[in-house]
This record gives structure tokens, sequence and C-alpha cells, in this order.
């Protein structure tokens, strides 16, 4: 006898509360919005540069913006924001680190991890990671994982570094605060998830 594998039905994520039920037009025109709005967010955060005088890699806000992009988005939504943030800004408008723009930089790396960190972290959130604590954690850990794997690739190659000297350029100096960012994020989705679930009237939920 054989048996049929049913799949999990996609999961609610914050993005589809918006414009419910409004028509296909305004779903559409959302989506953009949606979408621009977070490139522009992720933009907006990656203002708040430190830059370290032994790395090219600076610290910024961007991290913290792809998780909650990511996951409140979905991962349709979030790739198409992370795609128009990477491929503006290398097209020359200026709202990566610390007003840059281009891919002629050993940093680039991470910009290109964020496009796969957020579609990760928005088809998690398609399986209700985001709507708990619990669940959220790990899928900022993965995102986080993500920037860092082509990050780190690509500044090794760009700079021709060994692995010590990689991880000590683009990993150590960065883990503290990016699991910071990673725990406000995974703080904030089930939080905005509560809220949500308050202003609909619906009861809350133990999850």
């Amino acid at each position: 006898m054989s048996s049929v594998a049913i799949p999990r039905p996609r999961a609610v994520v914050l993005g589809d509360l918006i414009a419910v039920n409004r028509g296909r037009v305004a779903q559409v025109i959302t989506d953009v919005l949606l979408v621009v709005g977070a490139a522009g967010f992720v933009g907006g955060l990656a203002q708040i540069s430190v830059h370290l005088s032994f790395t090219p890699v600076p610290i910024t806000g961007q991290t913290l913006g792809v998780l909650l992009a990511g996951t409140a988005l979905g991962w349709r939504r979030a790739a198409a924001a992370m795609a128009l943030y990477a491929v503006a800004g290398v097209a020359g408008l200026p709202w990566f680190a610390g007003g840059t723009s281009g891919y002629a930089s050993a940093s680039f790396g991470y910009i290109v991890g964020f496009f796969f960190a957020a579609t990760i972290c928005g088809y998690l959130a398609g399986r209700g990671a985001d709507r708990s604590v619990l669940g959220s954690v790990p899928a900022m850990v993965v995102g986080e994982i993500i920037i860092y794997a082509f990050g780190l690739t690509w500044l090794a190659l760009d700079l021709h570094l060994g692995a010590a000297a990689t991880l000590k350029d683009g990993f150590t100096p960065f883990v503290a605060g990016d699991a910071i960012k990673a725990a406000i994020a995974a703080l904030l989705l089930p939080a905005a998830w509560k809220l949500a679930g308050r202003r609909r009237g619906e009861p809350e939920s133990d999850r």
C-alpha cells in the first residue's frame, strides 16, 4: 500500500496581513511597496556604519534589516527586496554601507549573502518559524550563517586571505554584534504577531 505525502500548507507571514481581501491589484501594489520599502529599510540601516582600521568590513545595521525583512515578508518578497537592494546598489544607488555603491568591494559577499539569507528566513517564516521565540531563534541563526558563508568566502578570495586571517577580518569582530541583532529580530517577530492578533481580536496563542 503506497502513501501519498501531503505538502504542509504555507503559513501566513506578516506581510500577508496587509491589503488582504482588497483585490488583486491592491495586493500587487502592496507587494511592490513592501519590496521597495524593505530594500530601503536595509539601505537605511546600512548608513549606521562604523569602519574598523584593521578590516575592510564595516559594522552596520544591515543584518538586522535583512533578518526582519526576510521573516516579515516571506521568501518571494524578501528575495525580490534583497535583489533590488543589490542590483540598485551595484548600478550606483549609494545605499550600501556608509553611502557606497558598486560591487568592487571586499565586503560585497555579505550583500550577496543577504539575498539568500532573507530568502531562507522568509521560507522558514512561511512554515511558522516566526510565531515564537523558540522558532525564530533558529531561523535567525540560519540566516546569519548564510550571510557569513558568502561574506567570508568573497572576502578570502578578494584579498587572498587564509582561513585564520579571514575569520579575524570578517567574523570575529562582528559575531557578538550580529548575535545581538539576531536576538532582537527573534524577539520582534513574535511580538509583532501578538500585536497583530490582538488587533484582529484573535485569542493569544501559547506557541
